[in-house]
């Protein structure tokens, strides 16, 4: 199992998650050797608790981030356009990884491959896959996504990304041909990779929730307290966040002047750190227990405007009982209609309506509140996917 970003704590965030959490099942039946990469935010007591739910753990140094001005940019997009990998992959390469893994690919010990994301795919080579099985866990399609941020204009650099966009769609056909087996998050996600990569095959295994982690709540709080959970220094959570509190906050407030909203998760941008002077906000930053601020809240919002997959913030909500608002975004992968587990909104007027619904309303809060929690204890438990995920490695 390659993951160049380290996956433990969970509590990290999303490559994390998924990659623990299926990591856990595995273990229960199989030899797994893990390789990663550490990072200065990794401890040595990470490291250990890592290791004991593996068979055998590899860490790598990450290679250093290279900055730098224009120049330095072209450079990487000419590397891009000429050899054909994105430089967020390239500048992660680490040979002494890929020198272990040539060495043990040879030794003909194991059986299967997976690569728990797709940056990490540039470490399999394309004739792998006639000696041994070869996984690609994808949590989202590099090329749908760009194409998202530039058609619903979140993109940070609109420039580079038209540029970009046919290179990823190029990249990342010739990265599927390298795998047996695709493992995506949703149904749509599964249309974009069979469109890219035809003859491959595609299985859809979403994220899930551990139930022990994200307890249902014991009672509905009330008032006008809003959350968002997530890791504050990805573009998509950073867009959501700052379109939320300043275009459909300040609505609510003249509506219902204690509204506030809590926004929590981890490195927090400048951008999201700024938003702590406006009335109602506080962002919290890293917190022991996501759940004890989800139970707190009286509506957790789930703004996205961009990124692909199913989210990890709207299912451990839905676990923990926490009415949910989200836009299409927020809730793909997600049937909520019938039975209504959750508020749809992509507007600022419809944001505004489907709050103020709920504050306004206990028993549609009840009603969502108990018809989520019974969607994911029946479909989006880790126990339950992981399963999907260990019959995947064999087919």
């Amino acid at each position: 199992m390659i993951c160049v970003t380290f996956p433990y704590p969970p509590s990290r965030g999303g490559t994390q998650v998924r990659t623990f959490n299926l990591l856990k099942d595995l273990i229960q039946n199989h030899s797994v050797t893990l390789l990663t990469q550490q990072t200065p935010d990794v401890t040595e007591d990470e490291i250990a608790k890592l290791g004991s739910f593996v068979t055998e753990l590899k860490l790598f140094p990450r290679p250093n981030q290279v900055s730098g001005g224009i120049l330095s940019k072209l450079s990487r997009f000419t590397r891009f356009l000429l050899e054909g990998t994105p430089p967020n992959v390239s500048s992660l390469y680490s040979l002494e990884l890929q020198t272990w893994l040539d060495q043990a690919v040879e030794s003909g010990q194991y059986q299967v491959i997976t690569s728990e994301h797709s940056v990490n795919a540039i470490y399999i080579r394309p004739h792998w896959k006639e000696q041994i099985r070869t996984i690609i866990n994808s949590h989202s399609s590099l090329y749908r996504t760009c194409k998202s941020q530039l058609a619903t204009q979140t993109s940070d650099n609109p420039w580079r990304d038209r540029l970009y966009l046919p290179l990823l769609y190029r990249y990342e056909s010739r990265l599927l041909s390298k795998f047996s087996t695709v493992v995506v998050t949703t149904d749509e996600d599964a249309g974009q990779m069979r469109e890219l990569s035809p003859d491959n095959r595609v299985v859809v295994i979403p994220n899930g929730v551990d139930l022990e982690i994200f307890p249902y709540r014991q009672a509905d709080p009330g008032g006008h307290h809003l959350v968002f959970v997530g890791g504050l220094d990805y573009f998509a959570n950073i867009d959501a966040v700052c379109f939320f509190s300043l275009a459909v906050l300040p609505i609510l407030q003249a509506r219902y002047s204690n509204t506030t909203l809590t926004l929590v998760g981890s490195n927090p941008s400048k951008e999201v750190l700024a938003l702590a002077s406006l009335q109602g906000i506080k962002v919290t930053g890293r917190v022991p227990y996501i759940v004890d601020y989800l139970h707190q809240a009286t509506v957790s919002v789930v703004p996205l405007r961009t990124g692909f997959g199913i989210k990890n913030k709207t299912l451990e909500a839905m676990a923990a009982g926490v009415p949910v608002v989200g836009s299409d975004r927020g809730l793909e992968g997600l049937s909520i209609e019938t039975p209504l587990t959750a508020l749809r909104a992509n507007t600022i007027t419809e944001y505004v309506e489907a709050i103020s619904r709920l504050f306004e309303d206990a028993q549609l809060r009840s009603q969502l509140s108990n018809n989520a929690r019974s969607l994911i204890v029946q479909n989006y438990t880790w126990d339950r996917l992981g399963l999907i995920y260990e019959q995947s490695l064999s087919l």
